[in-house]
């Protein structure tokens, strides 16, 4: 499913691969490869990161528990680029500047290949908890040059098992000293549930902008004759320090701030079904605050992280997949600087 964040790159995960046997590193590496071609990457670029991904592959498979490695596009209107996510529930690394020396191997870590990738790479990020797990992230461009992506806003989806696209979806909108949110968890799953997810995303980044409340009608109207579905929209003023949250269905909301989770509340109903009432609610943004929204396929039950405020946005939206999503239900997050 896509996600897509309105003048900003259009983002889709192409696909989540389960890294237990050797074999699935050759997978991974053939998925990637062929992304970069289908992506108008120079074959020398496309080959770097195929031995990246391998490198990450065969380690996941070597020394983590529950690895996983996820492809993903990243659509601007001139050039397109390839995100990498590898998460698993391993041991974690003990010392990470050892572990992303070039050379360097130790047992219950990602092992040799974190330099390389780390080098072939043009953005990189990681995150380790001894007894956790590890999560990295890996940009790759076309032709190489340092980074140059301002990334407020970053969010995931994952597909319900068997599922080849997930029915939830979100969209971010951009505007000076704003970000607005939408997330659509369309009702149930497969492709019916994706095209509701589609459709709110679709209507989210065409009209105008308008207050959550006011959006959230205007996305029960556009959803009739779909599935329909959950919505929610958050408006992070960064100016006045304030989220104004409307939501309609179970899209679960959350502040996070002064070592706190902070809810926001959704009024019940279904987008494009019933809708008894819509209302939106006013929360403080204190400075350097983080605003989640997600679907039900992810446990409400999760608790403050501090570092759930401090990683980059999409290792924080991983790191809450990873720990609080459930297997039987499409899932979506998103998080939100400010």
């Amino acid at each position: 499913m896509e996600a897509v964040n309105c003048c900003l790159p259009v983002t889709e995960d192409v696909v989540w691969v389960r890294v237990e046997e050797a074999a699935e590193s050759g997978r991974v590496r053939r998925l990637a490869t062929n992304l970069a071609e289908r992506l108008a990457f120079p074959p020398t670029r496309a080959a770097e990161v195929g031995l990246a991904v391998t490198e990450i592959g065969t380690n996941l498979h070597r020394h983590a528990v529950e690895g996983q490695v996820v492809l993903r596009s990243v659509r601007g209107a001139d050039r397109a680029v390839i995100e990498v996510l590898a998460l698993d529930r391993g041991p974690g690394i003990v010392d990470l500047d050892l572990a992303l020396a070039d050379g360097q191997s130790t047992t219950g870590t990602l092992g040799v290949g974190l330099g390389a990738v780390r080098r072939l790479a043009d953005d990189f990020a990681i995150t380790s908890r001894r007894d956790r797990g590890t999560i990295l992230s890996a940009r790759f461009r076309p032709e190489r040059r340092d980074a140059d992506d301002d990334v407020s806003a970053s969010g995931l989806t994952r597909p319900l098992g068997g599922e080849e696209v997930c029915g939830d979806a979100y969209a971010v909108r951009t505007a000076p000293d704003r970000l607005t949110l939408m997330m659509c968890d369309g009702s149930g799953h497969g492709p019916l549930a994706a095209t509701a997810a589609r459709e709110a995303v679709r209507v989210f980044c065409a009209e105008p902008a308008s207050a959550p409340e006011e959006m959230v009608a205007r996305l029960h109207a556009a959803l009739r004759g779909t599935r329909g579905g959950a919505v929610a929209v958050a408006d992070l003023d960064l100016v006045r320090r304030t989220v104004r949250f409307a939501g309609l269905g179970n899209i679960a909301a959350s502040v996070l701030a002064d070592g706190r989770k902070r809810g926001m509340v959704s009024v019940p109903g279904v987008a494009g079904y019933q809708a008894r009432t819509i209302r939106a609610f006013d929360h403080e943004l204190p400075p350097g605050a983080r605003v989640v929204l997600h679907s039900d396929g992810l446990t409400e039950r999760w608790t403050f992280d501090p570092e759930l405020v401090t990683l980059p946005p999409l290792l924080a939206a991983a790191s809450l997949l990873r720990d609080a999503g459930v297997r039987r239900d499409d899932a979506s997050v998103l998080v939100a600087s400010s």
